[in-house]
């Protein structure tokens, strides 16, 4: 038994119907274009992630000078 009740006997008969039903060359070109969007998508999600953490960094340096600076104004103040 394979998935959902169907055996690698259908399976094999529908993959066959589908390549001769579209030919190998339309599924090459599907094929690719999927595996080039898929790509897109990664390497948007990855500058998005490194855009993120370059914003994380930018905010705790302004956060950590604007501590610096508040403890020197408050020692200088006593």
């Amino acid at each position: 038994m394979g998935i959902g009740g169907i055996g690698i006997w259908q399976l094999l008969i529908i993959l066959l119907i589908v390549v001769m039903l579209f030919g190998t060359k339309k599924l090459r070109t599907l094929g690719s274009d999927l595996g080039g969007a898929l790509r897109g998508f990664r390497s948007a999600m990855k500058d998005d992630d490194e855009g993120k953490k370059d914003e994380i960094e930018d905010q705790t340096e302004t956060a950590g000078a604007e501590t610096v600076s508040a403890a020197s104004e408050t020692a200088e103040n006593k």
